[in-house]
């Protein structure tokens, strides 16, 4: 059975991409320590890295070069100053070397060495290959895919038990949504609370709320910043950035000096539909945004999807409850986390496997179900929210203009918030008794929908608005 926490769930790391970006970043790291275990690793003079698929279609506009570069380099996503990473990256480029592993340098130079191939690998849309050299001599070679979500695996052990890492005993083991509300049912306990006593099998309760508190802490900080930085975003698409004059008519006089202090602030705007329409669309491009130029998200479950859980939290906090603390934040995001791990283990959370029904689709329903157990809903109801949610994202295809996660990505957060916060009170206000769909249907539903998408529609710019609209037009 897999044990999947909330915190494989939901990652922090740089954009624009969890599976474009962190899960290339990721797989460098990953190759580094398996040299290291092979006693390869001091061996290594040089190195040439292939992309394949989606990785290589739309790897330019994701900055899947980048990453790779950086995690080549050593540097860590959840820590490295975002500020500092285009200079760290012209550096090399310029050098055409870098400090592999952060320890020693080796010749590298990103145009000749990462090479980008247009065929697929079997087992998943999102490959590379790490090939490593002492002199001229080939002495190791790797592949690993990005499988959606920052989750990577190495080919050599797609089959083999030892990659089973995180397949470990839970005290309630769920792979369906079925299995979820029988555990609710039987121990009476909300959808939180079990994936609470999932966790504590792993960890105390103090490193939960120390790593909870940094994701939110992370979000937070992704909206803020969002929302307080103007101008044209990276990539040569040339859009501008929205939630700034958003936030600047939204906010009014109001003064703050930090996430926490705006958080309260803007608690006192006006709250007529229009306006939480707004602010709720604000949050989400704000963190999008941010994540369009290489800033610090957290993968909700993807990066392409990160504005979405974030803005939905934030409404609850801001519009629907002031008195709000830290255990409802927790409740909400161990609440997301789950729904989010049944459709990773149903259906899938890559864009480059089932489209952008993947990413967005499935965020809109971790939100729906997070926001409505916090607003009183049953386990039966929770689940619901999530169904509808996803209901009327299936088919969402993905289709990014320029292969950058832009057009229509940043928008279609903002859509997905909305969304979540109707499914959530459609849920509450229905019986979950006569209820036509259950998730797990939908789930199944969406992987069914995945596999009979054309591959021009998963994260490949070669279908939809990708080619309808040219850079040129932009």
């Amino acid at each position: 059975m897999e044990c999947i926490s909330i915190f494989d769930m939901l990652k922090i790391g740089v954009g624009p991409s969890s599976s474009h970006t962190l899960g290339p970043w990721r797989a460098a790291e990953r190759w580094i320590n398996h040299l290291k275990k092979e006693n390869l690793f001091s061996e290594i003079t040089s190195v040439k890295v292939d992309l394949y698929g989606s990785l290589s279609l739309t790897g330019k506009g994701h900055a899947t070069d980048l990453a790779i570069i950086l995690g080549l380099a050593g540097a860590d996503p959840e820590y490295i100053p975002t500020e500092e990473i285009t200079p760290l990256i012209s550096k090399i480029k310029a050098a055409k070397q870098l400090k592999f592993g952060n320890n020693f340098r080796i010749n590298f130079n990103p145009i000749n060495d990462i090479i980008f191939n247009k065929e697929f690998l079997p087992f998943h849309s999102n490959a590379i290959k790490f090939t490593g050299f002492n002199n001229t001599t080939e002495i190791s070679a790797d592949t690993y895919y990005s499988i959606g979500g920052g989750f990577v695996v190495r080919e050599e052990l797609i089959h083999a038990k030892e990659n089973i890492a995180i397949f470990k005993t839970f005290p309630f083991s769920i792979q369906k949504a079925t299995e979820l509300e029988f555990y609710c049912k039987q121990e009476q306990l909300k959808i939180s609370e079990i994936v609470l006593e999932n966790e504590r099998s792993l960890r105390s309760d103090e490193e939960i709320d120390f790593e909870i508190q940094r994701i939110w802490d992370t979000m937070l900080e992704s909206m803020y910043n969002g929302c307080h930085t103007e101008g044209m975003l990276p990539g040569g698409l040339k859009v501008r950035r929205r939630a700034f004059d958003m936030h600047q008519k939204l906010k009014g006089d109001r003064i703050y000096n930090n996430p926490n202090e705006w958080l309260r602030a803007i608690r006192n705007t006006e709250v007529k539909f229009r306006e939480i329409l707004k602010w709720v669309s604000c949050f989400a491009l704000s963190v999008n945004e941010v994540n369009a130029s290489l800033g610090r998200v957290v993968t909700a479950p993807t990066n392409g999807s990160a504005g979405v859980i974030p803005a939905v939290l934030m409404y609850y906090l801001v519009i629907e409850n002031h008195e709000a603390t830290f255990e409802h934040i927790k409740q909400f995001l161990l609440v997301a986390s789950e729904i989010g791990s049944l459709f990773k283990k149903g259906a899938t959370i890559s864009a480059a496997m089932g489209g952008c029904q993947a990413e967005i689709g499935v965020s809109a329903a971790m939100a729906a179900g997070a926001l409505t157990e916090l607003l009183g809903g049953s386990p039966e109801k929770v689940l619901m929210a999530s169904e509808i949610a996803m209901e009327h994202h299936l088919g969402l295809t993905c289709d990014p203009i320029g292969g950058l996660v832009q057009v229509p990505c940043i928008e279609r957060n903002a859509m997905g918030a909305i969304k979540a916060i109707n499914a959530a009170e459609l849920a509450l206000e229905s019986d979950n008794l006569h209820a036509k769909v259950p998730l797990d249907k939908v789930i199944s539903s969406m992987w069914e929908t995945a596999k009979d998408m054309n591959s021009k529609y998963k994260e490949t710019s070669e279908g939809g608005l990708a080619v309808g609209v040219n850079l040129s037009d932009c």
